[in-house]
Order: C-alpha cells, then sequence, then structure tokens
C-alpha cells in the first residue's frame, strides 16, 4: 500500500469499489513540517473551495475523492509547491496530517485524478462563473468598482501569431496573451480572463463583467476613456457600477 498507510481498510474497500472516497479527518499530531498552512485553510474554505466542486466535477470511487484532490492542491499552492512532480520529494505521511488523511496521493495517481477532472470540459469556467458571482453579491451596491490590471503571458512557440505585447521586465514587445485580473479596488478578487486582447479590452470587457454581473446589460451607456475605465449607470439605481484599470503590461509595470 506504500508508506504511511494506517487506514488500511478504507484501503482496501476503495480498492475494491466499495469506497466513494475517504473522509476528511484531522487528528492531533506534533510537529507537523509546514503545519502553518493550517491556519489559512478556513479562509480558504470560506472563500468557497469545495463550494460547487461536488456539483460540477466527478471522479470514480477510490481513497482519494474530490475534496481530497482540491484541499491538497490548495494546500501546495499556499505552501508554494509549484508542480505535481515536487511532491516526489516531500514526507507523505507528514503531508497526509495536513489533509486529515493518513498520506497524500502518489504523483502518478495524482495525475490520474487531474487528467479525468480536466477532461470535464466547461466546468472550470462555470466553478469560476459561480463563485465570482458569489464573490461580487457580497458587495455592496456602492462599492462596485472593478479594477482590472493586465499582465502578459509571453508564448515562445509558432503554432499561432499572437499579437504583441510590451513586456516590461525584457523591455521588448513579444508575442503573447495577457491575463486581466479583475478585483475590488481593496484588492479583493473576483475573476480573470485569458484573451489574446490588449487595447482592444474595451470591445471585449462588457460582454465579460456582462457574465458575472446579470443586472448590467451591455446596452447600457458606456463610456471608457484612454486606461480603459468603464463607467455604466443602471437603470435601477443612482450609483454607478465602474470597471477601471490600465489594461496593458506597460502601463501596469509604470504603476
Amino acid at each position: 500500500m506504500g508508506y504511511a498507510t494506517t487506514r488500511t481498510s478504507e484501503r482496501v474497500a476503495a480498492a475494491m469499489g466499495l469506497l466513494a472516497s475517504a473522509p476528511v479527518r484531522f487528528q492531533a499530531a506534533c510537529d507537523v513540517p509546514r503545519g502553518g498552512v493550517l491556519l489559512a485553510l478556513p479562509a480558504v474554505l470560506a472563500v468557497g473551495l469545495l463550494r460547487h466542486t461536488a456539483a460540477l466535477y466527478t471522479l470514480p470511487n477510490g481513497f482519494y475523492g474530490i475534496a481530497s484532490i482540491f484541499l491538497l492542491l490548495a494546500l501546495m499552492a499556499l505552501a508554494r509547491i509549484k508542480s505535481v512532480e515536487q511532491l516526489r520529494y516531500v514526507a507523505p505521511g507528514e503531508w497526509g496530517n495536513l489533509l486529515g488523511l493518513d498520506r497524500i496521493p502518489e504523483v502518478r495517481t495524482l495525475r490520474q485524478k487531474l487528467e479525468i477532472l480536466c477532461q470535464q470540459t466547461g466546468q472550470a469556467v462555470r466553478w469560476n462563473t459561480e463563485l465570482a458571482r458569489e464573490w461580487i453579491a457580497g458587495q455592496r451596491e456602492s462599492e462596485l468598482v472593478f479594477y482590472a490590471d493586465g499582465h502578459v503571458r509571453v508564448y515562445s512557440g509558432d503554432l499561432t501569431a499572437l499579437p504583441r505585447h510590451y513586456v516590461a521586465r525584457e523591455r521588448l514587445c513579444l508575442r503573447g496573451t495577457t491575463d486581466y485580473w479583475i478585483h475590488a479596488m481593496d484588492g479583493q478578487p473576483f475573476f480573470f480572463v485569458n484573451k489574446e486582447v490588449d487595447p482592444s479590452i474595451p470591445g471585449y470587457g462588457p460582454r465579460c463583467v456582462t457574465t458575472w454581473c446579470p443586472g448590467w446589460k451591455p446596452t447600457r451607456r458606456l463610456r471608457w476613456n484612454s486606461n480603459n475605465a468603464c463607467t455604466t449607470i443602471p437603470s435601477s439605481t443612482a450609483s454607478p457600477w465602474y470597471l477601471t484599470g490600465r489594461a496593458t503590461a506597460r502601463r501596469s509595470s509604470a504603476r
């Protein structure tokens, strides 16, 4: 069964297909490496890490279920583990204490689970949409001011001719796409858009914001300026909603 496997009866049941997933149970432990990441676990759960995963994603019966996989990915991000391959060099039993299981999955098992999840096309967008709607709905109407921050993702391949963007760290115009991170003025994140857009975000912005703001219709009056700041006034209220930000990488680096 591998190192640090103490929940043997549940693993046997999972191997026979009799267990949908092992329940997450945290137990008392001492001197757990990187145990500080658990301090952020309540906040991660509060923003909706597991709120819609069971409804949007499915995995075959096994020891590691949806909750375990998503919790592991969140803990990896908090511990600054940048790739699945780096899990080969951590103690599986110690990380099992962080996950609420006896041990974390092998890298091969985790890759298989992620492949199944990635094959469910469109679910990630739906998950992002549902969470963004909840986060935006939690804002007061007077606080509906969104900031769009653009970051260039350089493309080095030759499969397609992408538009050129100014990359501040290289001081060159290179081919790539731009990730637009939309968040509140106090830094709370809402969603991000990855499109082959740069100065053309005024044409795409209203369509993407409408997805998360059902009350904002693209037929309303819009006004964009040179900094890609958009203002629209819904008919149901006298206070405006704003989408403001610096869309190009060059302007972002100049802040």
